[in-house]
C-alpha cells in the first residue's frame, strides 16, 4: 500500500521550548490515522507544518512522495487542511468562497462549479448557497470550510477536530464523507478529543504528549502495548498520557 504521508523527526521550538520533538510516523493510501493527545500536546503545530503553515526547525515531510519542505507548492496540491476554527471570507457568499478557492488551485471553472454544487449539496447547504458566510451558524461554517478543502480533489486530508459544532446529523455525514475518501484510497490524519470518534473510525491512532510520539498502532496493538487488554481507547489513553515513563519506552 503506498505511504500517503511520511514524517520523520520533525521537531518545532518556540522560545527555547520543544512543542514538537523528533516526531515520526506514516500514513498509508486509504488509512485514516487519528492523532491524539492531551490539550498542548503539539498535534495542531504537527499538523500545521505538514499543510505547510508553519516552517519546521528539522525533520522531513512527504506527501505521496513529494518532499513537502523542497517542493511545498507541489505538496500542498495534493493537501486539505480543514482547521479546529472554520476560517472564511465573511463578505463572500458560500459559492462565491468555493469560486475563490478552486481558482486558487488553478481548478477548471467547468468542473469547480460541478464539484461545488455536489459538495453544496450533500453538505446540505445548497439552499444556503447565496448566503454571506457571515450569517452562517458555527457548524454551516463547518461544513463551507470542509466543502471547500474538497474543491481540488485532495489526496492527503488533514483534519483538526473537524466535529466541533456540528450537530448529530451533520456529524455523521462529516464522518460518512471523512470514510468516503478514506475507502477511495486517500490518506486522512485527524486529531480529535472524542476518543470515541477515534477508537470507531481510526484504522491506527498515535498518541502524543510533550510534543513526543508515545506510541502508534491499531487499537489493539495500543491495548496490548500498554497492558490494558480489553479496555476503551479512553481507558487506554488516559494510562498512557498520565504516565511520563511511557515516553522514555
Amino acid at each position: 500500500m503506498a505511504i500517503g504521508l511520511e514524517v520523520r523527526d520533525l521537531a518545532k521550538s518556540y522560545g527555547g521550548k520543544r512543542a514538537v520533538d523528533g516526531i515520526s510516523f506514516n500514513v498509508k493510501a486509504g488509512e485514516l490515522y487519528a492523532l491524539l493527545g492531551p490539550n498542548g500536546a503539539g498535534k495542531t503545530t504537527t499538523l500545521r507544518m505538514i499543510a505547510g503553515l508553519l516552517q519546521a526547525d528539522a525533520g522531513e515531510i512527504k506527501v505521496f512522495g513529494t518532499d513537502a519542505r523542497r517542493d511545498p507548492i507541489g505538496a500542498k496540491r495534493t493537501i486539505a487542511w480543514l482547521p479546529d476554527e472554520p476560517l472564511l471570507y465573511d463578505k463572500l457568499t458560500a459559492w462565491e468562497y468555493l469560486e475563490f478557492v478552486a481558482g486558487l488551485w488553478g481548478v477548471d471553472p467547468a468542473a469547480a462549479r460541478a464539484d461545488a454544487e455536489r459538495l453544496l449539496k450533500l453538505l446540505g447547504l445548497w439552499d444556503n448557497r447565496n448566503d454571506r458566510c457571515e450569517t452562517f451558524s458555527r457548524g454551516m461554517k463547518q461544513k463551507a470550510v470542509l466543502a471547500g478543502a474538497l474543491i481540488h480533489k485532495p489526496q492527503l486530508m488533514m483534519l483538526d477536530e473537524p466535529l466541533t459544532g456540528l450537530d448529530a446529523g451533520a456529524s455523521r455525514l462529516v464522518k460518512d464523507m471523512i470514510r468516503e475518501r478514506v475507502d477511495d484510497g486517500d490518506a486522512v490524519i485527524l486529531t480529535t478529543h472524542i476518543l470515541e470518534v477515534a477508537e470507531r473510525m481510526a484504522d491506527r491512532i498515535g498518541i502524543i504528549k510533550d510534543g513526543k510520539l508515545l506510541i502508534e498502532g491499531s487499537l489493539e496493538e495500543l491495548r496490548t502495548q500498554a497492558g490494558a487488554q480489553g479496555q476503551s481507547l479512553e481507558d487506554v489513553f488516559l494510562s498512557l498520557t498520565s504516565q511520563t515513563k511511557v515516553a522514555a519506552q
